[in-house]
């Protein structure tokens, strides 16, 4: 019998493009909590559902190991989990279903737990852990096995139900862990490394794993949710993010890492002793990782390549600045080609994030963005739409217009959930033609024909680009806090293309 069977929520065959992309990775989040547990003494066991049934397999697993506790400990450094997807949700709700079936009390970790307190712990969970909550759950489950339910009281960090009055009660806010050196290393024994390995040899001939250097983001993009970490920022060192990564090399079989950071490189001279300890214990080893356009300098990039970085992906995301602005992104359009420059200077794969729909955008500022992808030519792109979630300042400005579905139901969703400048159909065949286009472009060491079909494939995708953007207008779309409805209409007018023809010109190379 195990004292607590950790899991999560994240499912990778319910993630139609993820599936597509099939590039899963180890619940970090989850694997951290448990580590922290084991070392105080505890019997931890992990329910992995990344690649594995959270049906029947969490069921066999219960029965396997009789959890007294069982935690939905979400993995907060994957991005999906921070996009609280609907079907991610239904999953965590049916653990807490089978787990009190079985008799354990049942905790839960995560954005949207975070977010949505009550309606969890009216579903049934015993508390939400808020934020950053290893220590919390800790002290939790510590009370708990003891069967002294009360004194969760006295536990800071976490909100549960007045038995009386139904109503959420959140005990004293926990600070955040000050010396992020002091957690073990994640649990990567109590998960199926092989599985990982055989599905990313299988899908791309090599395999990949991640791992974490920091915590949190200093920036303020009024888009980005942070219920987890808020605005603070805090990193290992760089000696002991070169041990781990010396491990998933020479222990693990790692190829590949990805660094899950929210922001990666924002310390020119911790990127440095990284480089220096990597090089010192023979741990490089190619990885990715995200950041900002305004941190790859050429110094800062020339660390990275030595520390092992091969692709960044960067915030790019639109290039008017008047959308950047309103963001408050805190970056220049003229930043993302030179740091696009920079990365290939030194042999680095550069990526954007681009995303449509902000309030304000219009077709000009859309043809913008996709002439400096044209114009620099990145590597690969990933295109979103703005997305409001609770807790940010965008939130606030379009929540009068969401209607009952708040939330994407896959990562693949990309519906609109306020009135942009155009509709759901638009922004769709917008991410479908601008990916094939830039496909089109790195199809370089492909045959003739495969060259000819992809330089196909984007024409016939633009031209439905171009009809919708005519049909698929909003007639009052959701404006800048600063401008009037007229202002915006009037930049409405002023578009560049108005057919096909006109289009390809802003394509041309």
């Amino acid at each position: 019998m195990a004292d607590v069977l950790l899991t999560h929520s994240y499912h990778l065959y319910y993630d139609r493009k993820q599936m597509r992309k099939m590039q899963p990775y180890p619940p970090l989040g989850t694997l951290y909590a448990a580590a922290l547990l084991r070392s105080a003494g505890l019997s931890v066991t992990v329910f992995d559902t990344m690649l594995n049934d959270p049906g029947a397999g969490f069921q066999a697993a219960l029965e396997q190991h009789r959890p007294r506790i069982v935690v939905v400990y979400e993995d907060n450094f994957n991005f999906l989990s921070k996009m609280c997807l609907t079907r991610m949700r239904d999953v965590a709700y049916h653990i807490l279903e089978t787990s009190q079936q079985a008799g354990a009390t049942v905790l839960v970790n995560g954005s949207d737990a975070s977010d949505h307190a009550l309606d969890y712990l009216q579903k049934g969970f015993r508390c939400v852990l808020l934020g950053e909550a290893e220590q919390t759950l800790l002290e939790a489950v510590n009370y708990l096995l003891k069967g002294d339910d009360d004194a969760l009281d006295h536990v800071a960090g976490l909100a549960y139900l007045n038995k009386e009055t139904g109503e959420v009660v959140k005990t004293e806010r926990r600070g955040l862990m000050q010396n992020l050196d002091h957690l073990p290393f994640p649990t990567r024994d109590l998960i199926d490394a092989d599985q990982y390995r055989k599905t990313w040899k299988s899908a791309h001939g090599y395999f990949s794993l991640n791992i974490v250097a920091s915590r949190g983001c200093p920036y303020r993009c009024n888009w980005c949710a942070k219920p987890i970490y808020g605005d603070s920022f805090s990193v290992r060192s760089a000696a002991s993010v070169a041990e781990e990564m010396r491990q998933l090399k020479y222990d693990f079989g790692a190829e590949h890492l990805w660094f899950a950071d929210d922001i990666f490189g924002l310390r020119p001279k911790w990127v440095r002793e990284l480089a220096s300890e990597v090089q010192r214990l023979g741990a490089a080893i190619p990885f990715k990782m995200q950041s900002r356009v305004d941190l790859m300098t050429p110094d800062n990039v020339s660390a990275l390549r030595r520390a092992g970085c091969a692709e960044v992906w960067m915030g790019a995301e639109s290039v008017s600045q008047k959308i950047l602005d309103a963001m408050d992104k805190g970056t220049r359009v003229d930043q993302i080609a030179k740091a696009r420059e920079n990365l290939r200077r030194v042999g680095i794969r550069a990526c954007y994030f681009l995303q449509f729909g902000y309030p304000g955008e219009t077709w000009a500022d859309i043809q913008n963005t996709i002439k400096l992808v044209r114009d620099t030519r990145p590597d690969d792109i990933g295109v979103s739409v703005s997305y409001p979630l609770p807790g940010t300042k965008f939130f606030d400005h379009v929540q009068a217009q969401l209607g009952e579905k708040t939330n994407w139901s896959d990562s693949e969703d990309l519906s609109m959930m306020f009135q942009g400048a155009y509709t759901n159909e638009f922004y769709r065949a917008l991410h479908d033609a601008l990916h094939a286009q830039v496909d089109c472009w790195n199809s370089g060491s492909a045959t003739a024909a495969q060259r000819e079909h992809a330089r196909r494939e984007p024409e016939e995708l633009w031209r439905r680009v171009m009809h919708l953007e005519s049909t698929c207008r909003n007639p009052r779309p959701t404006v800048l806090e600063s401008r009037t409805e007229e202002k915006l209409v009037q930049l409405q007018a002023q578009s560049y293309a108005t057919n096909f023809d006109e289009l390809l010109n802003v394509l041309a190379s």
